[in-house]
């Protein structure tokens, strides 16, 4: 007996815009995916719908603004299926090491600048907001939270207006502290995500994006 093969999906392509979590060596790397969360992703796709593309568009040092910036050329230009924003950790961190300090009005702005144009350019197209995230691994980066709940803030209150997708990873964190991990283990430097770091952030990415792409059918 024969069986015909059911239809192919179409071929979809995502987008991962973002700072050094998302970068994470890109341009070491031969396949543009870097050695973090991206690669892990796309690993997924590979198997699982292996007509997917994955884009990283990540750079090491990104604020929002800087990601402004390059928005028509790494996102619009590009003219992706699905878009991750993944912005924050730096519009609080270059504040304590650079003095380049960032106000959460700033930040609203910047960040409220990109979806604007995405809904005036691409209304239909799903877009995932991540929360950032710093493990308190030594007094400095405790004191982050007070100037970094301020862009989580923001980022809540513009996926909510926006209507769009949060991969939350403060919640992802308070799960990871409940089997056992550290903040070390989490994120060495506090900023930058280990493996398992990685890991995590992939898993919430690909369980929020089922969520909606299920919503979607």
């Amino acid at each position: 007996m024969t069986a015909t093969a059911p239809a192919a999906r179409a071929q979809r392509s995502f987008l991962f815009l973002g700072d050094s979590i998302t970068d994470c060596s890109r341009a070491e790397d031969p396949q543009g995916l870097g050695y973090g969360y991206v690669r892990l992703i796309a690993e997924h796709f590979a198997a699982h719908e292996p007509t997917a593309r994955v884009i990283n568009r990540g750079i090491s040092g990104d604020r929002a603004q800087e990601l402004v910036r390059r928005f028509d050329r790494d996102c619009l230009e590009l003219e992706t299926d699905v878009i991750t924003v993944y912005i924050g950790v730096n519009d609080t961190w270059h504040g304590f090491t650079r003095g380049e300090t960032v106000t959460a009005e700033e930040f609203e702005r910047d960040y409220r600048y990109m979806l604007d144009q995405l809904s005036a350019t691409r209304p239909a197209v799903p877009v995932l907001m991540v929360v950032p995230f710093v493990t308190d691994i030594d007094q400095e980066k405790a004191g982050f939270h007070a100037d970094l709940d301020q862009k989580v803030a923001v980022i809540r209150d513009l996926a909510h207006e926006f209507r769009h997708a949060v991969v939350d990873l403060e919640q992802v964190m308070e799960r990871a502290w409940s089997v056992g991990h550290t903040p070390a283990s989490i994120a060495e430097d506090g900023v930058h995500p280990t493996i398992a770091g990685h890991r995590l952030i992939a898993d919430a990415w690909l369980a929020e994006f089922a969520r909606i792409d299920d919503a979607r059918d």
